[in-house]
């Protein structure tokens, strides 16, 4: 079974129009549509306000950590943060979390998932990284247990190749923060292409936070499965043909992050109803795990 398809707003120029050409094409079902987006993504969230109107059946995940400079000033001015804390572009300080994630729901309405963005790049100890987002967690606990969203996550670049934590660790964050086995951590998102292949490698000997995650019920996200683009112009015609044969190297490259073992969600920054399609078909015919390593052995072996 392939991961379903998700929209990531990340540098999509027409958000408004990607996200309504998702819920035509990206999915067969739209109940099972997924936006992701985020506050720094320039006016992701205003843009969505229409679209999440007239599909209330959209689940939407949102992020808090990272911010734009007009939420900098902002932040400043009512005592959020300082401007050394502003000028530096992150911040997972409980109050600023909540402060972010109010003003996300604002706009939004609603969200089904509310991801603490890129946690390690707030450069902390390990210990120091762990409670603070024990604190995070605490505070979007307080929005879930209120219904003001379904539940948060950890979105990471680097988080958990970089050992600054692991699904198990967030876990146990998590129970400390709610005081309970009841909590409302439920996802986690990293980045899962033939670039950041290792989550695919550990996946595929039943290891690692995918596995890990989903043996804990969280729901996964694979983000940047062409590598913010990169991809289709580095894979050969070559590579393209042993992954899959007749691919184009955009589609073996997104065949490869969709056939990824205890992968829920891939999130495509897909505008055109011509590259979903392309994603329905890929996701429709996934690689089976042996056809997977063999693909990922090639890459190790150069």
């Amino acid at each position: 079974m392939s991961a379903s398809l998700g929209l990531g707003t990340y540098k999509v120029r027409d958000i408004a129009k990607a996200a309504r050409t998702a819920c035509l094409h990206g999915t067969a079902r739209i109940d099972t549509a997924r936006i992701d987006t985020a506050p720094n993504y320039g006016s992701a969230h205003q843009e969505l306000v229409p679209v999440l109107s007239e599909h209330p059946q959209i689940k939407v995940s949102t992020k808090t950590g990272f911010f734009s400079k007009d939420e900098a000033t902002a932040a400043v001015a009512e005592g959020i943060l300082t401007d050394a804390q502003a000028a530096a572009g992150h911040s997972l300080t409980p109050e600023f979390l909540r402060w972010q994630t109010d003003r996300s729901l604002a706009v939004l309405g609603r969200a089904d998932i509310v991801f603490v963005h890129n946690p390690e790049h707030a450069h902390l100890g390990r210990q120091e990284l762990h409670e603070r987002l024990r604190d995070g967690f605490a505070e979007l606990e307080r929005f879930a247990q209120a219904g003001r969203i379904g539940g948060y996550g950890v979105a990471a670049w680097s988080g958990f190749t970089s050992g600054a934590f692991t699904v198990p660790d967030l876990l146990g964050l998590a129970r400390e923060a709610a005081g309970t086995d009841q909590h409302h951590l439920h996802a986690v998102q990293l980045p899962v292409s033939l670039v950041m292949a290792r989550p695919i490698s550990l996946a595929l000997d039943g290891r690692g936070p995918l596995v890990q995650a989903r043996a804990a019920g969280l729901t996964t996200f694979g983000s940047s499965p062409l590598h913010g683009g990169e991809l289709p112009r580095l894979a050969t015609p070559e590579l393209a043909d042993h992954i899959r044969p007749g691919s184009t190297p955009a589609a073996a490259c997104l065949l490869a992050a969709i056939s990824c073992p205890s992968l829920d969600v891939v999130l495509l920054s897909a505008s055109t109803a011509e590259h979903w399609a392309a994603a329905r078909e890929a996701a429709a015919a996934p690689l089976v795990p042996a056809e997977l390593r063999k693909a990922i052995d090639v890459l190790a072996q150069g």
